[in-house]
């Protein structure tokens, strides 16, 4: 389930957003079960989360938070202890997207907001999965990813 809270009525397309969350989940095999929460934000809000959680001082795109380490391929009997046992639902974690700065994005890319919101938010669930882009060799591999589901999707520059 991806649960979206827009703190700023953005003109975010959500059924799209879900369509991305949709071929994320098909594409690991994660269960019905899994949930993510996305918060669209101000430059300010997202400012503040990234000045308090990595000590840098401006506004950014995306963030994430995961609540689990993944290990993949996902199997959900690996994360017993995580699952909320009131709702049956295993936290995957949280995103924040500015939507200002992806609009922004998308003016600098020559593409649509709506391919930018689809990629940022990809972006930030490969992470919550535990892809990284710090080592080159991780970032080949994490656009790869990104490339392949937006494709399939339809979703292009």
């Amino acid at each position: 389930m991806l649960e979206i809270f827009d703190e700023i009525d953005s003109a975010l397309d959500c059924d799209l957003i879900r369509k991305v969350f949709d071929s994320v989940r098909s594409e690991f095999c994660l269960p019905d079960n899994v949930r993510v929460e996305l918060s669209v934000v101000g430059e300010e809000d997202i400012r503040q989360v990234n000045r308090e959680f990595r000590n840098v001082d401006s506004v950014t795109d995306v963030l994430s938070f995961p609540a689990l380490e993944v290990k993949l391929p996902f199997r959900a009997e690996d994360y017993p202890f995580d699952v909320d046992f009131s709702t049956g639902e295993l936290m995957l974690g949280e995103i924040m997207l500015c939507y200002k700065r992806a609009v922004e994005q998308s003016a600098e890319y020559a593409h649509s907001t709506e391919r930018e919101c689809c990629y940022l938010v990809l972006h930030g669930l490969l992470h919550l999965l535990g892809y990284d882009h710090i080592e080159e060799s991780d970032k080949v591999v994490m656009r790869e990813k990104e490339e392949k589901i937006l494709s399939a999707l339809g979703i292009s520059r």
